[in-house]
């Protein structure tokens, strides 16, 4: 039994000895994880050895204050020091750096943070915070400050924020602060800030599209009090101010009581052409065609385009829809339908924000004008001639009816209306008679381009009309004889387009010279062009098929690009087409 007990006891002790071999060729470990609570303490440690002295080894002197570091700490937690202490640069190699133009109380702050990753920013340290930490490139705390200043921003501090922004190259913060100030003006233009501008800062604000004012009055309310903050320094700036107040588009009585009545701007010879542009425009309306008398962006005042009759896709209907439509919305309105719209290839201009129409097939002596006002189309006095494929136009304050087809000739006859007299009256024939032609008024003068001469043979021919000599001369031809074209004029250049022509043509008329200028996803004519915000619409007419369209496009000068725009309500072609202002609600 002994020896039975012995051989299993050494049977035993061999298999614990065999299995504590085969464990030991497995690797046994234990993973230890503190999680944050270890690099706490890490710092917490390292920040009682910087306060206390130990085992620093550089010592940053700022304002006459010592503050013992770490290099590895400031390394770690700095581009800067990474850069000075990691480089060749002979501060990485001294024991004392001083930092220039800093106070010792932020540095205090920012090497708690470093060492603790707490800080408390608000506002009377932002700013010194935030220069620390973009000198020290520290990137995080240089968010937070701007996280920050977002949150602050108001129609108080906006100018100084942006200003704030703009010295450390922010573009963000930059960005967020000008457009709360663009969209705040009303409220901004109040505060003190405002009135510490620069001329050349307040210029670029008053110019900016993104501007949103309600009203113009606005505007020159805050151009004057900015004046007045020191007007014996200031009032010399008043021309250049002015400039970019849209005068045009005050009320008139507002503009006689408080621009015109103003001292300093009586007292500013400067300003007379501008006071001039404003009376003008309240005589001629649309006439006046500068910046200044286009509404801005985000007013309650917009340019919208009305278009008028026409026929449908086959062009057997004549429709008799008004429709207004609005470029920013890109909605349409239903407007009072066209009175007597069996008529078709009538005439359409605007006169003073009112739309008029004239004659007709066939034959058609009636006139029509829309109030914008009031929605209501009134009848006014008939032309003396029946008349229709001709144009108007409208110049110097009248409205001429040019040209035409009267059933069996062109014509080369040409009547005026007088508003006040409520009256036509005919004024010197063209030189050559047209149907069809284009009709513009551009540099107190207009221009009929082109047309038909009878019913197989077009022109190439500019008629010129002065409406002070009452006469007419022609001007270089076009490169293209065509009929059914249109034309409007942009800052002071003609285009036209049209005739079933793929190209958009331009005339200078100083120089006398014509350009292409940008061509059409496809050929038109009979087409609508009115000209609003500053570019070109081409809106509907027929194509090369014969058949009517609903597209639309416009076309920028200042680019020359050609966009696609929402098309139609319908197919239209022989339609009119204006640009008129509008109250919009927001």
């Amino acid at each position: 039994m002994h020896r039975l007990i012995k051989e299993e006891s050494s049977y035993r002790t061999s298999s614990l000895e065999n299995a504590t071999r085969e464990q030991s060729k497995e690797k046994l470990h234990m993973k230890l994880c503190s999680g944050s609570s270890h690099a706490e303490q890490i710092l917490q440690t390292l920040n009682s050895y910087r306060q206390s002295g130990i085992f620093t080894d550089v010592v940053l002197l700022i304002d006459g204050q010592e503050f013992p570091c770490h290099r590895a700490t400031l390394s770690a937690n700095s581009t800067y020091f990474r850069a000075m202490f990691g480089g060749s640069l002979k501060e990485g190699h001294q024991d004392i750096i001083s930092i220039q133009k800093i106070s010792a109380s932020t540095m205090s702050l920012l090497l708690d943070y470093m060492y603790g990753g707490n800080i408390v920013i608000q506002e009377d340290n932002v700013e010194d915070i935030l220069e620390l930490s973009d000198l020290l490139q520290i990137s995080k705390l240089t968010d937070a400050c701007v996280t920050f200043l977002e949150g602050q921003l108001h129609p108080c501090n906006c100018l100084g924020i942006l200003k704030l922004a703009d010295s450390f190259s922010i573009t963000s913060l930059a960005e967020k602060s000008k457009r709360f100030m663009l969209e705040g003006f009303v409220e901004v233009s109040c505060h003190e800030e405002f009135l510490e501008l620069s001329v050349k800062e307040l210029v670029k604000y008053l110019s900016d599209e993104q501007l949103v004012v309600p009203k113009e009055e606005v505007v020159f309310e805050a151009v004057m009090r900015w004046i007045r903050h020191d007007d014996v320094t200031r009032k010399g700036a008043l021309k250049d101010l002015l400039e970019h107040v849209r005068l045009p588009l005050l009320d008139p009585m507002y503009f006689l009581e408080k621009v015109e009545m103003d001292e300093l701007i009586q007292d500013s010879k400067e300003c007379i052409p501008l006071l001039h542009e404003a009376r003008k425009y309240y005589i001629l309306g649309s006439e006046v065609s500068s910046l200044r008398s286009r509404p801005r962006r985000f007013m309650e005042l917009a340019e919208v385009i009305v278009v008028i009759g026409g026929c449908d896709k086959k062009g057997l209907l004549k429709l008799p829809f008004t429709d207004m439509y609005h470029p920013k919305s890109r909605q349409w309105t239903a407007l009072s339908s066209v009175p007597g719209y069996t008529k078709s290839e009538f005439a359409a201009c605007t006169l003073k924000n009112d739309v008029y129409i004239s004659g007709g097939h066939i034959n058609s002596s009636d006139v029509w004008v829309l109030s914008s006002q009031l929605n209501v189309w009134i009848k006014v006095a008939c032309l003396h001639k029946g008349r229709w494929r001709h144009k108007m136009a409208t110049l110097q304050g009248k409205i001429y009816a040019v040209g035409g087809f009267d059933g069996f000739y062109c014509l080369a006859s040409m009547e005026c209306y007088d508003t006040f007299s409520n009256s036509w009256s005919a004024v010197a024939p063209l030189l050559e008679a047209v149907s069809s032609a284009a009709v513009v008024r551009c540099l107190n003068k207009l221009y009929v381009i082109g047309g038909a001469v009878d019913d197989s043979a077009n022109t190439d021919k500019v008629q010129c009309y002065d409406p002070e000599e009452n006469k007419w001369t022609f001007r270089s031809p076009t490169p293209f004889y065509q009929r059914c074209i249109n034309a409007v004029s942009l800052d002071n250049m003609i285009y036209v387009v049209g005739g079933l022509l793929s190209k958009i043509f331009c005339y200078d008329p100083r120089k006398d010279t014509w350009r292409e200028v940008a061509t059409l996803p496809g050929p038109l004519e009979s087409c609508g062009v009115t000209v609003c915000g500053g570019k070109i619409y081409i809106l509907g007419g027929r194509d090369e098929n014969g058949e009517g369209t609903d597209k639309a496009f416009t076309f920028d000068p200042a680019t020359g690009n050609v966009a696609q725009q929402p098309p139609l309500q319908r197919c239209t072609s022989y339609h009119g087409c204006v640009t008129v202002l509008q109250r919009v609600s927001r």
